[in-house]
């Protein structure tokens, strides 16, 4: 996995705030151009001695964590995520994620759900953390859904990084650094070039070299006539390689066209390729008019997001749009894939897995994108990633680091063990007939565990290919606004559900959904305290109880309480002052609401999450200044 060029992760090595100040324990300027210029191998080292010397600062710990975490090293990113984690110093909340990651990687779940719930706690908007909080039994979930691979680790893996398959005439096309070339000083590896293997048993032979250069080449995608190719390299061509403004030379797509002489020739680079940012991981639509691929370009919402571009009928690109937030999360979401039915899969570690990179799906059609996990055997406690499937077969091929593989990355054929057995039905309103589009529908098994989950599409209708397994099943329609509308049925040769739902005229009142703030919700006026204290005034009292009314309206809700300063004043002072006021506040609703101290959480957070560019030294209006000091009321559970 060492060695498959991850998207961002090169940048994010370099720009990730680890909020240390200068005064925090220094690594000496060799160790952090060794580190800066991603020569992990090297960093690990230097840094390893520094930390045996006695300097356990945080800035080396979170260096030397990263390093491993960088190169995939989870087990030992953890140990040193878990040291810095311990000291008492304000660290960027994304180590909590990170270190929840590496703990999922060794297989620590339990141990991984309590920083994934302190991460969702600190940074209750992030979607990781509402997917969470969503979903904290998701791994219960997972099993559900798990056991309809078979898969086999194929003989030509070498003890390098084997990954990221496409389909290509009678076989695949895939990366490796099973070269003799120069070494990348990410992983002291050769860098990867493409490869071609006929069928899973011969030996592999090289792609084309008038494709494979001295850099990196993955990650293919074909025509379907197989004379064009699409493929990952880094920012290289004609020779020349180019770099970012910060020295790094990123990844883009290139295509190529094959001529009647069998070579692959006219290599250029897409119009939406940028030196400033990494543009990677083709992915053609079946009609080969749409090109998917992940990206950290602007507009970005993660690490990296998934992107799609229009192919124009003059050859030319339209402008690339992002698939949205029902897919990208803020972390990282790579290697789409479109099946031959039109099924999005993909990998990320934002979505609720198991650890490290999973692949999920996703339909496309239609306005709501459901997203799922494959579950095992497909999904791991570490990265599983670059799946494709002939969805006409069932045979489909798959990357992962997992252990009792043969090298850094391996690839992996597998079989879909798939009933023919197809489960339809529609959904419509009682009184009036009509179709209900997006409303879920929940199939149980005779133990009343749920098996399958989906949404009806736009005409109201559903589908699935059940698992055959006999019994007796029961499916379940709802949709706010209507009453629940259930029907029993047997595994038969054809299988009509129709579900009719009745209009609920008086809908039972919900709660906020999780990650919602009360200050929005109930539109609340400001939060004042008088200057330099933290006693609460009167007009704050008329707003607090309106905080405490909905608290008693829902007895499931608790919340977390958020107070902010604006950057004026000194740093230490700022953050003092606002635990302050978060204490006389949290106190205040506690005492006077009678409400248990359970469901009231928070801190101060003083001015480090600033909502605008009022940060010190900046000049700023007292109206930009009075954004920055805020209360917030963060639904935690409901």
């Amino acid at each position: 996995m060492k060695n498959r060029i991850y998207i961002v992760l090169a940048i994010l090595a370099l720009t990730f705030n680890t909020a240390f100040s200068q005064e925090d324990g220094k690594v000496n300027a060799s160790v952090d151009k060794e580190y800066n210029n991603l020569k992990y191998k090297e960093a690990i080292r230097e840094l390893s001695k520094l930390v045996k010397d006695g300097n356990n600062s945080p800035e080396v710990l979170a260096k030397l964590a990263n390093a491993y975490y960088f190169n995939v090293e989870m087990e030992e990113a953890a140990k040193w995520y878990g040291e810095l984690l311990a000291q008492d110093t304000a660290i960027d909340f994304e180590y909590y994620y990170r270190y929840a990651m590496a703990l999922k990687a060794a297989g620590k779940y339990e141990d991984a759900n309590k920083y994934l719930k302190k991460f969702a706690v600190l940074k209750p908007n992030d979607s990781r953390s509402k997917k969470y909080l969503e979903s904290p039994d998701y791994l219960t979930t997972i099993d559900k859904i798990s056991g309809d691979f078979v898969i086999e680790n194929l003989e030509f893996n070498s003890r390098f990084s084997d990954f990221g398959t496409s389909f290509y005439k009678d076989g695949i096309v895939f990366a490796s650094s099973r070269g003799d070339g120069r070494l990348y000083k990410w992983n002291e590896q050769p860098f990867l070039d493409l490869f071609y293997a006929a069928n899973d048993t011969l030996e592999p032979k090289r792609f084309s070299e008038k494709i494979n250069t001295k850099f990196h080449e993955s990650s293919t995608t074909f025509t379907n006539d197989g004379k064009t190719i699409y493929f990952t390299r880094n920012n290289y061509i004609n020779g020349k390689k180019r770099k970012s403004s910060d020295k790094v030379v990123g990844l883009k797509i290139y295509k190529a066209t094959l001529n009647d002489k069998g070579e692959w020739t006219n290599v250029e680079s897409m119009p939406f390729n940028n030196d400033e940012y990494n543009v990677a991981h083709p992915a053609l639509s079946l009609d080969n008019k749409k090109l998917y691929f992940a990206s950290d370009m602007p507009g970005t919402k993660g690490k990296s997001d998934l992107f799609v571009v229009d192919i124009l009928e003059n050859g030319e690109y339209g402008e690339p749009k992002n698939l949205g937030e029902e897919i990208n999360t803020e972390g990282r979401e790579n290697f789409p894939y479109i099946s031959n039915n039109g099924t999005l899969y993909f990998s990320s570690d934002g979505h609720p897995g198991l650890g490290g990179l999973d692949v999920f799906y996703a339909n496309l059609e239609g306005n709501r994108k459901t997203v799922a996990n494959l579950g095992k055997p497909i999904n791991s406690s570490r990265d599983d990633f670059e799946f494709i499937i002939d969805e006409f077969t069932n045979l489909g091929y798959l990357t992962s680091n997992r252990y009792n593989g043969k090298g850094d990355d391996d690839i992996y054929k597998f079989q879909r063990q798939v009933c023919n057995q197809l489960i339809a039905g529609t959904v419509v309103d009682k009184n009036t007939n009509q179709v209900i589009p997006d409303a879920t529908v929940i199939v149980y098994n005779s133990e009343n565990k749920e098996v399958y989950r989906f949404n009806s599409d736009q005409n109201g209708a559903f589908s699935y290919n059940s698992d055959c397994k006999k019994g007796t099943y029961k499916a379940v329609a709802s949709k706010e606004g209507y009453e629940p509308e259930e029907l029993k049925y047997s595994i038969d040769p054809e299988i009509k559900l129709d579900l009719a739902l009745k209009l609920n005229l008086t809908p039972e009142k919900r709660a906020a959904e999780v990650g919602t703030d009360l200050f929005v919700l109930l539109d609340l006026n400001p939060i004042y305290f008088d200057f330099d204290k933290s006693y609460i005034r009167p007009d704050a009292q008329v707003e607090l109880q309106k905080v405490i009314n909905y608290l008693n309206e829902y007895p499931s809700v608790s919340i977390d309480v958020q107070s902010h300063t604006d950057s004026r004043g000194r740093d230490a002072y700022n953050k003092s002052l606002s635990q302050r006021r978060n204490t006389s506040t949290k106190n205040w609703i506690i005492e006077k609401g009678k409400i248990s101290k359970s469901r009231i959480s928070g801190r101060g957070y003083g001015e480090t999450q600033l909502v605008n560019r009022c940060s010190n030294g900046v000049k700023c209006s007292e109206e930009e200044h009075q954004q920055n000091r805020r209360s917030m009321f963060i639904v935690t559970k409901n």
